[in-house]
């Protein structure tokens, strides 16, 4: 504690001795962002002659950004050479499981890293993030409100909105299926039937499988402590059981992970899917000029037309609270998540912007996954939750996916699901 508030202290003074200075971050010199950008992030002047620091600093990303992370760390380092003689070591951690790295070790960290937005409660209540005072008010001005939120804890930022993609919606071979056909599941698998293929959604991993049950009302999410869940599903949701049973039999349905999604759009044996952004280029090219997507078709529950909802996921920068150099470390994160580097990610990496300007460029609104996760955004809810969540609802999708083979009372299934899912922690 005693460290995390001398890195507090070292941060404000940061802000005291930059604040007169240009105040929003930017892009490489001779470059601009909407709005006007310097080309010292943070707003830092030119360091007197002689007196330039030698900072390095470590930052953590995912394997597949690996290149396009060196290429923009590389630029702010010539941007900011006449103020620091900054080294910056890259190294790989998957975004979705980053905390648990994190949380061994918290001092041994990476100084900057990227994490999905549902560890933020654990990484904050761990005193491992850096609350976000460099240019703050701008920062949150810069990205969508939903994203902001994401990554804030307790009234203040704790991290740089980077994307607002993570999220789901249907892909779809519009060869087989009219934009009418999308608007209902039931629908779709009757198409997919009567041609001999399949649709697809994962019903054994409780990310696509909470859309079932936010659509018909019922609620899970993260307490107050951070750690543990709420969760009603077992207050009517034994309906929502027999309407995922009903599904999983249909014979225009398959519930298949990730990598066989792909497998099956390639061969062609699935023509529609509940996926996301990250696989947007593999259904571009399996169906060509029919690729296609939508928002989430409604469902059938107690026979009546229900909205199927979604998580909505964003992906964050943070700076470790412990590191030695944290006035740098914001300056980094921040430029890696600038409006030009969110521009950057979706044209490399079809990465979705949270960016206000970026994702308003006709090009990011033309794209038809971003288009899609847009549209289905009415219908999400922000994907805070305890670590608890998953193995519960990863059972029952198995349960569902076998056919409820025991015969177990369903709400017996979903009472024992609920209590997995607000389960102490520990």
């Amino acid at each position: 504690m005693k460290k995390a508030l001398i890195v507090l202290l070292a941060a404000l003074l940061c802000l005291s001795l930059f604040a007169c200075a240009s105040s929003t971050p930017g892009t490489p010199s001779g470059s601009s962002a909407p709005g006007g950008a310097s080309s010292a992030p943070g707003g830092a002047s030119s360091a007197p002659s002689g007196q330039i620091e030698d900072v390095t600093l470590t930052v953590w990303g995912g394997e597949e950004d690996q290149a396009m992370l060196r290429s923009m760390i590389d630029e702010f380092i010539e941007a900011n050479k006449d103020q620091v003689n900054l080294t910056v070591e890259l190294g790989v951690q998957s975004e979705s499981r980053v905390k648990d790295v994190i949380l061994t070790d918290i001092e041994a960290a990476a100084d900057v890293f990227a994490f999905a937005n549902d560890q933020i409660g654990e990484l904050t209540n761990a005193g491992a993030l850096q609350e976000i005072v460099l240019n703050t008010t701008d920062i949150i001005a810069a990205n969508n409100s939903s994203a902001v939120e994401a990554a804030t804890m307790d009234g203040k930022l704790y991290a740089y909105p980077m994307t607002a993609d993570n999220g789901y919606f249907m892909f779809y071979d519009a060869s087989y299926f009219s934009e009418d056909d999308v608007k209902s599941l039931d629908k779709m698998m009757e198409v997919a039937a009567a041609a001999g293929k399949k649709i697809t959604m994962q019903f054994d991993s409780g990310w696509y499988s909470y859309s079932f049950f936010k659509g018909a009302g019922l609620d899970v999410g993260l307490n107050d402590d951070g750690e543990t869940n709420f969760c009603n599903w077992n207050d009517g949701g034994a309906a929502v059981v027999q309407a995922m049973l009903d599904i999983a039999a249909n014979p225009g349905f398959i519930s298949l992970d990730d990598a066989a999604f792909v497998t099956g759009i390639k061969d062609g044996t699935i023509i529609a899917g509940i996926n996301g952004t990250w696989n947007a280029d593999n259904a571009s090219e399996a169906w060509g000029d029919n690729y296609a997507a939508s928002k989430l078709p409604t469902y059938t529950l107690d026979g009546k037309q229900v909205q199927m909802s979604s998580f909505s996921g964003y992906k964050l920068i943070g700076v470790n609270a412990f590191c030695e150099n944290v006035g740098w470390a914001m300056k980094l994160g921040e430029w890696l998540t600038n409006y030009d580097n969110q521009v950057r990610r979706f044209d490399e990496r079809s990465q979705g912007p949270s960016n206000i300007q970026a994702a308003a460029s006709d090009v990011v609104k033309a794209d038809p996954a971003q288009a899609a996760f847009a549209a289905q955004l009415e219908y999400a809810g922000l994907q805070i939750l305890g670590g608890n969540y998953w193995s519960p609802t990863e059972t029952l999708g198995t349960i569902i996916v076998q056919g409820n083979p025991d015969g177990t009372d369903l709400q017996t299934i979903i009472d024992n699901t609920v209590e997995g899912i607000i389960a102490p922690v520990g």
